[in-house]
């Protein structure tokens, strides 16, 4: 077994305190912060890389390289690092030293470029490295790459159906590059046509909730179908932030700030839906990885901060 192995499977997780009324409606959490690397992202990253090596444009003579802002570049690293490839990741100056660390500590290559840009000045940088030199370089590109989507639906949705035994009703996810909400929607869908999937958004695009984007920031020629979605939930960053800290302290779960906007928008969905019904969403990664932010150091709630 390498490190590849310990990618799926991971854990659903019945919450109990942060719901209105658990005899109502179940809310049900994919733990996917017990991935190798630590979150959701390791799905897409190694069924891409893998897809690249099946196809022959991925070799060990080549670097493989994208642009990130944190879990899927540690994702590259860590698999990198199994496979003995070179992993070359274009990122904002501005990421947190956390994931700047964690990088370098599996052997990744690093380029900041200007915190200003944001991750579309990390993206276009990364496209002129490839461009200049093609041949050096197998460039997954997450944003459109199939095989980010086709991980969920092959993988998360049939996992999420055996653990729930058909039972679930609505699932729940925020989209950043959508593959995770795409693959497992797709899926779920074909599976039951009545179960009901909402993509959740941050209310405004000039926003805290680092991995998910405002739908009008969603990449146009990704892969992201707005007809498979039967609403967008919009969460404001306090929300997910408030959620977060919630989920730490009554649930136990140390989680970062997209699992709690995931959470906040299903417990507000909970509170509309029929006795019975089954939310399942997705616990993106770990608290560790917002330490140095301002997720665990502002007071919350009656008082209390690191």
């Amino acid at each position: 077994m390498d490190a590849l192995e310990l990618v799926g499977n991971t854990p659903l997780i019945e919450l109990k305190r942060v719901v209105p009324d658990r005899r109502k409606v179940r809310i049900l959490a994919k733990a996917e912060y017990f991935n190798a690397s630590g979150s959701v992202k390791d799905r897409a990253a190694r069924a891409m890389i893998l897809d690249g090596i099946r196809s022959g444009k991925l070799s060990g003579a080549k670097t493989i390289v994208d642009a990130t802002s944190g879990n899927t570049g540690i994702a590259y690293a860590m698999i990198g690092a199994v496979l003995g490839i070179a992993v070359e990741l274009y990122l904002p100056a501005n990421v947190t030293e956390e994931r700047k660390l964690t990088m370098r500590s599996y052997g990744a290559k690093l380029v900041e470029t200007d915190a200003l840009e944001g991750i579309d000045g990390a993206y276009k940088a990364c496209r002129r490295a490839v461009n200049k030199d093609p041949l050096k370089y197998f460039y997954p590109d997450q944003y459109v790459n199939e095989a980010n989507w086709k991980a969920h639906y092959e993988g998360t949705a049939e996992e999420i159906w055996a653990q729930t035994e058909g039972k679930l009703t609505h699932f729940l996810a925020g989209t950043g590059t959508s593959g995770t909400f795409m693959g497992c929607a797709r899926k779920l869908k074909e599976k039951n046509k009545k179960i009901k999937c909402y993509n959740v958004t941050p209310d405004s695009p000039f926003h805290g909730i680092e991995g998910i984007k405002h739908r009008m920031m969603v990449l146009k020629d990704g892969f992201f179908d707005e007809s498979i979605s039967d609403g967008q939930p919009a969460v404001s960053t306090e929300e997910a932030y408030h959620m977060s800290r919630r989920l730490a302290r009554e649930e136990g779960l140390f989680v970062g700030i997209s699992s709690g906007a995931n959470v906040a928008a299903a417990v507000r969905l909970a509170e509309k839906l029929p006795e019975g019904s089954m939310i399942v969403t997705i616990l993106c990664d770990g608290g560790s990885r917002y330490v140095t932010g301002e997720l665990w150091r502002v007071e919350d709630n009656g008082g209390w901060g690191i």
